[in-house]
């Protein structure tokens, strides 16, 4: 698997096109070895990418997939919020690994995860009964309300906090009454909290930078960028499956905001999507299988949470959130994951449309009442019932597997550009090169085999 070297398009954004744990940290790492950086913009300690390199699993929350590569700058953006004991305990995990992180930067400007945080997290859903979300309790959601009620403490706070540690105490004891008086918690010892956070700072200091600037001083020297996305589309705080949605925006514009870069910078947008369909937590999913076939693909696929280890649930994949994911984000092309779980299948389905209240609809409805309403219209292929992990070239697939890939492209309308067999990282078919392959306005069916004329 080689790319090419010349820079016409350096800066890439990757993003999850359904709800995320699509495999986005494997596609990071397979196109990581072209980048000079790799910027991770949203998010917090609530995402795992899961990178498999020979017979070593490493599970990263925080720090950037393209860790795995020595010359490969990372940079933990300003979007992102950072809780500094799992931030270090990931740090001392790769080193243990004989990963080094000399290459890693933290955003100055990035908001720290306390540990109010947490408590509230779980205080919160606890006490939402029936109306929970589903949230991690890793208390992302409670750090970005302090944001945007400015009233969070951010990287840089933290690291000068030896010399302010009376703003600390503050915010410390303003969570404090709500944790007694809301709540009805015990309160946290604020001066503890702070000897302990500093004993962080003090170690994470070496690392952080002004990261918009470094990001900009590499697109201006015309290094590759890479920024690799956290959750997925319909967890995006606007635009996803609200209420049920993480607390940042994991789309493509949420990139740009989340590095501090203009979005003129950026060349290409490539969608990452499984053959089948997954997600965490609470909230509707119309194509969801709780029959033996949706035990079959979360065995086959593993389909465990990295960060929480909760099952998740399967179905099969979902064009009408596709569509939208590649309207959304302005997807150029797609990069197709976990094709081989579906290879003992006979037959799969493929929602290809909703019917609600008795009319068929095939775009995503906004409305939380209306999308739980929804049926799903499928569409049945022939399955391949062979294996395919062994696959390196589309001419290697079965005629079946070849024909479903097909099949998505068309109804996605978009060229798939990778296709991934398996965890590791050669059990990969590069179609095109994602990165430096020519703009989706110019793909036909004489340039990408998978893409409709």
């Amino acid at each position: 698997m080689k790319f090419s070297t010349n820079k016409l398009l350096a800066n890439v954004i990757i993003i999850g096109a359904q709800w995320g744990d699509e495999g986005k940290g494997k596609i990071t790492d397979l196109l990581s070895k072209s980048a000079d950086v790799v910027v991770r913009s949203q998010g917090g300690v609530n995402a795992g990418h899961t990178v498999v390199v020979g017979d070593q699993t490493f599970k990263l929350h925080l720090i950037p997939s393209g860790i795995l590569y020595p010359d490969t700058e990372c940079i933990i953006g300003s979007g992102t919020v950072i809780d500094p004991q799992e931030l270090l305990e990931e740090i001392d995990q790769l080193v243990d690994l004989n990963v080094s992180t000399d290459n890693l930067f933290i955003s100055q400007t990035a908001h720290v995860t306390m540990p109010y945080h947490r408590i509230l997290d779980q205080a919160a859903e606890d006490r939402r009964g029936k109306f929970k979300i589903g949230t991690t309790g890793r208390g992302i959601g409670p750090t970005y309300s302090d944001k945007a009620e400015r009233i969070g403490i951010r990287m840089l706070d933290l690291i000068n906090g030896d010399r302010h540690p009376d703003k600390l105490e503050w915010t410390i004891n303003y969570k404090n009454a709500v944790l007694e008086k809301l709540y009805g918690l015990p309160p946290l010892d604020a001066k503890k909290v702070v000897e302990e956070y500093l004993g962080y700072a003090e170690r994470l200091r070496p690392f952080v930078i002004d990261s918009s600037l470094k990001i900009n001083q590499a697109v201006r020297s015309k290094k590759n960028i890479l920024f690799e996305g956290a959750q997925g589309t319909l967890l995006d705080l606007d635009h996803g499956t609200y209420p049920y949605v993480t607390s940042s925006n994991p789309i493509a514009g949420g990139a740009c905001v989340g590095a501090g870069v203009g979005p003129t910078i950026i060349d290409r947008i490539i969608g990452v999507a499984k053959a089948y369909t997954t997600r965490v937590g609470e909230g509707p999913f119309p194509t969801e299988l709780d029959d033996e076939i949706g035990i079959l693909l979360g065995d086959r696929g593993s389909e465990f949470g990295t960060t929480t280890g909760r099952r998740r649930r399967c179905g099969w994949f979902d064009a009408v959130i596709g569509r939208y994911a590649a309207r959304i984000n302005g997807l150029d092309c797609l990069a197709v994951t976990k094709l081989d779980i579906l290879d003992e299948l006979p037959e799969i389905k493929v929602c290809v449309a909703y019917e609600v209240d008795g009319e068929t609809i095939t775009e995503l409805p906004t409305h939380a009442n209306q999308f739980a309403r929804c049926k799903p219209v499928y569409e049945t292929l022939p399955g391949w019932q062979t294996s395919t992990t062994e696959c390196r070239t589309l001419e290697e697939l079965p005629e079946n597997a070849l024909n479903y890939l097909k099949f998505l492209a068309d109804l996605m309308e978009l060229p798939i550009a990778i296709v991934s067999l398996g965890a590791g990282r050669d059990q990969t078919i590069i179609v095109e090169d994602p990165i430096h392959g020519p703009k989706r306005a110019l793909l036909n069916a004489s340039v990408n085999p998978l893409q409709q004329s």
